[in-house]
């Protein structure tokens, strides 16, 4: 008997197939984390600090650039849910062939994009002379493997959509594996530096990508991909971007809130940076974990929207606030616990692990209610509605953080006061959000009729 990697949301019980869904993209959100880790590590042990720096450098523009184009996959994901629980296979055939055409375009127009701002923008970022060369050299090669990490990530959301969070799980995996094999080959053998790790990567991505669209071509779902028939249906094309844009609009805006929140932590000095930096690395685990309960709740609840059954939107939402505040409380007070210890891995200095745990015991401690602010936020966007909750995430936790920093920061300039932004803004936007859920889901059930 055939193994089915889809997930049935619209029907039976909810919770063991929300945790089918979500476990897997815990697991791949931390696989990448840590193959991201390692590329440090490995530039960081064997080329020298400058390289480090130069790597390091990049992150923030990087993102910055690449999140409008991510964001569109978003749209994909909730139109190919909201297609699957329809049975709608015509428009869903549209969607996944406009998505995967649109995705190589995307990736191609950030080939331009980066390699043409890569030095102008990292000069204005103040990048120090003696790592600008390389960092340069770095983003430029990356931006060049483009076209496949959007590949991935627009195929890895159709997979998302209809259930499917193991196969992206192995692809990723066996591209990490390779990523880590090809970083230590080309820095430790070539000496390559920089442009090794780059086109470690890039290598890596390409060869996720091909996984995905093979995935893709030889599904007997309905979201098999013909790549001859790849085009760009414009009602579908125009979905995707009325969904996605506001989401990936979003992401570059934090980005631009995120460089003033460590601009102001900079201010504290180089040992305050770096116990900041630890103590972060070590909430992107929690975060990632608790990121895929948001994609759970997107998919889930775009999958009931388009079977017409609002009647599971409401226990979807509260199933999955309630495993993100389970999970996002026991990561969180495992991070506190062994808090010194894993600042340990980062860095030997007692001042700089000390400067971590301040963080921790501020952010990471009330992680939860960013968790349950993403969760809301997606169950939203899974009703089709993206701008109103771009404009409360926005207002919320982007906004009000940079008043903060102009105000209350600014007459107790201390971390304590600048961390405390993060847990106010979390509760302020899931309260919002919470209040436009209740409105959307209201104006739901009154124009379509529910179906059992």
């Amino acid at each position: 008997m055939k193994r089915s990697y889809e997930i049935d949301m619209c029907n039976g019980p909810l919770l063991g197939k929300i945790l089918r869904f979500a476990v897997p993209l815990m697991c791949s959100g931390i696989l990448q984390l840590l193959f991201n880790a390692a590329d440090i590590v490995v530039v960081g042990q064997f080329t020298g600090s400058d390289a480090l720096a130069a790597v390091g450098s990049t992150g923030s523009l990087n993102n910055l650039i690449v999140n409008i184009f991510l964001g569109l996959s978003i749209g994909s994901s909730v139109l190919v849910a909201q297609y699957y629980g329809a049975q709608d296979w015509k428009n869903m055939y549209q969607v996944v062939h406009t998505s995967m055409l649109l995705s190589a375009i995307s990736g191609v127009v950030l080939i331009f994009l980066g390699i043409s701002l890569a030095g102008p923008l990292l000069e204005l970022m103040g990048t120090p002379e003696n790592v600008l060369d390389q960092a340069v050299l770095y983003m430029r090669i990356v931006f060049v493997g483009m076209p496949a990490m959007m590949i991935y990530n627009f195929g890895a959301a159709i997979l998302r959509a209809v259930g499917d969070t193991r196969r992206p799980l192995i692809f990723l995996l066996i591209a990490g594996i390779v990523n880590v094999i090809l970083n230590l080959f080309f820095v430790i053998v070539f000496h390559m530096g920089v442009a090794g790790v780059a086109l470690a990567t890039v290598i890596s991505q390409c060869i996720s990508a091909f996984l995905v669209v093979l995935c893709l071509a030889r599904s007997a779902g309905a979201y098999k991909l013909y790549i001859k028939q790849l085009r760009i249906y414009k009602e579908q094309a125009l979905q995707i971007v009325r969904i996605g844009l506001p989401a990936g609009i979003q992401g570059a805006v934090f980005s631009i809130s995120n460089v003033l929140i460590q601009s102001s932590i900079n201010s504290f000095g180089s040992i305050a940076m770096a116990g900041n930096t630890a103590a972060s690395n070590i909430e992107g685990f929690v975060y990632t974990s608790m990121n895929a309960l948001y994609q759970a709740s997107l998919s889930f609840t775009s999958q009931n929207i388009g079977a017409k059954k609002v009647h599971r939107i409401v226990p979807v939402l509260v199933r999955c606030l309630s495993c993100v505040v389970v999970i996002g409380i026991g990561l969180s007070a495992l991070a506190i616990l062994f808090g010194h210890q894993l600042l340990g891995i980062y860095s030997n200095d007692p001042e700089v692990i000390e400067y971590g745990i301040g963080r921790l015991s501020v952010v990471c401690f009330t992680y939860f209610l960013c968790g349950m602010m993403d969760v809301t936020c997606g169950s939203i966007r899974g009703m089709g509605y993206s701008v109103t909750p771009t404009i409360v995430s926005l207002a919320g936790a982007c906004g009000l953080r940079i008043l903060w920093i102009f105000t209350v920061f600014a007459w107790d300039r201390s971390l304590f006061t600048l961390y405390l932004s993060y847990p106010v803004s979390w509760v302020i936007t899931f309260a919002a959000h919470l209040i436009c859920f209740i409105v959307f889901f209201r104006k739901w059930k009154k124009t379509i009729p529910q179906s059992d």
